[in-house]
This record gives C-alpha cells, structure tokens and sequence, in this order.
C-alpha cells in the first residue's frame, strides 16, 4: 500500500529515518531554498529518489491537506511486533518504557503523544488495531515525524498485552482519575514500565484498568474533571523522563 506523506518536517524525518520504501518526491515550483527544503533534497539524493518539481495546484490537490509545497509517495507505516519493542529495550541495555494507547481515535492527540514518546526516549508505543486511529499521513504530520523513529506495534487485545508485557516484568502504571490513585509525582515510576493512557472522554476502559499494576492521576483544581488525553500523557511521560535522569545522575555522583 502506498501512501502520501506531507509537510516539510515529516517528509524530512521519514526520509531520515529510512525504514519505508519511497518511489517519488515531489515539490511545489513556489518553494524555495530552505534549511528543511535542502536537508530534504539531500536525503533524497543520498536514497536516489526522483524528484518531481511541480505546479502548487497539483499538490493541492491531494486535499485539504497543509502540505508546504512538500509531497512524498512512500509505501504504509512499517509497524512491529511487541517482541521487537521488548528487544530493542534489551540491546540497549534499558529498562524498557513503553507507551500503551486505549482506543485513543483522535489523529491529532495521537501525533502529539508520539511526538511525546519520541521525546523521553520511549522504546515503542502499542496501540489497538481496531477502533482506534493508526499511523496515517496525517498523523506523521502531527507528530513531526517523529513516529517515523519511533516503534509502534499494533495489537488485538490491549488488556492481554499488558499481561504479556507483566510476564517480562513491565509494570504497567495506568492513567485514571480516581481516588485510589497515586499522584503521578508521588509514585516510583523507574523500573519497566508501561504508561497506559486512556480514549478521550471515556478514560480506561474496564479491562484494562483491572490489568494495570498501579493507577495514577493528575491533580486539578480548576473547574473540568480531566485533561485531554495527549496533555495528560505527555506530563506522565515526561515525570517517568524526569525520575530515570535523576536516577542517572545520582549512580554517577
């Protein structure tokens, strides 16, 4: 299956991170020389990919799609399997840290939560491979291309998958605001860990609260019950980021 990538930073991730087949670049004849525009074009020379310069109508139209001027034909996101997420943790000597997605269905907090993952360092994100958004162009947009770098494995089964991560000794520590749950700063959050965020609105789902290890929560004061799905992870995440830097410095003092 192929695909259409867009926007001037995913285009250049993907091309850097290599791990899709690409048949064409195309560029708008209004785009001129940039930073971005030239690492871009150097990747593609290096991946002797055809590049294409054409009229900015003809990028429009592919849709209502912010494109840049910039336009990629690559083959479908190569997603993994949990085993490969598992083992890139174990060759590189980590404890693993995994990104867990429970019927997330907005592209936009999807991308964003990637980005995030990418970030701290997170060795792979899983995500249901029904009822749920995937990796699509628009989401690699989102994201800025950092899922491109990133593993994500898609699975049937959220609440199995995390009692196969526990088997491999990774915790999961799931997002609910209820009152039997730890205030995500106050929990131990170094070890093997699965970070479980919830669907917009609906939270976790029955099931997979019951498979988390420990609950955590945000604490608020304003006037909404919750935060969107992609802030609440992303300030989790980085907390997990913020104790492992700290565990860091401390083994070597």
């Amino acid at each position: 299956m192929r695909e259409i990538l867009y926007g001037r930073h995913a285009v250049r991730e993907a091309l850097r991170a290599g791990r899709r087949r690409f048949y064409r670049l195309r560029l708008s004849d209004a785009v001129r020389s940039a930073p971005v525009i030239d690492e871009i074009l150097s990747h593609a020379d290096q991946a002797g990919l055809p590049v294409e310069r054409v009229q900015r109508r003809e990028l429009d139209q592919l849709g209502d799609l912010n494109h840049q001027g910039v336009a990629l034909e690559s083959s479908g996101y190569p997603y993994v399997s949990v085993n490969d997420i598992l083992g890139d943790a174990n060759l590189r000597g980590a404890q693993p840290l995994v990104l867990v997605l429970d019927l997330i269905n907005d592209p936009q907090n999807l991308g964003s939560l990637l980005r995030t993952a990418d970030a701290v360092g997170a060795h792979g994100v899983i995500i249901q491979e029904r009822r749920a958004a995937g990796v699509t162009p628009s989401v690699v947009r989102t994201s800025s291309g950092a899922v491109e770098h990133l593993m994500v494995a898609r699975v049937t089964n959220i609440a199995s998958t995390i009692e196969r991560l526990r088997d491999h000794s990774v915790w999961a520590a799931g997002l609910d605001n209820t009152p039997g749950a730890q205030q995500y700063d106050q929990a131990d959050l170094r070890g093997s860990l699965a970070v479980v965020v919830g669907s917009e609105g609906r939270g976790l789902r029955r099931l997979v609260r019951e498979r988390c290890d420990f609950l955590l929560r945000l604490p608020m004061e304003g006037h909404l019950s919750s935060l969107n799905a992609a802030v609440a992870g992303s300030i989790v995440l980085y907390e997990v980021w913020r104790q492992r830097q700290a565990r860091g410095a401390g083994q070597d003092d």
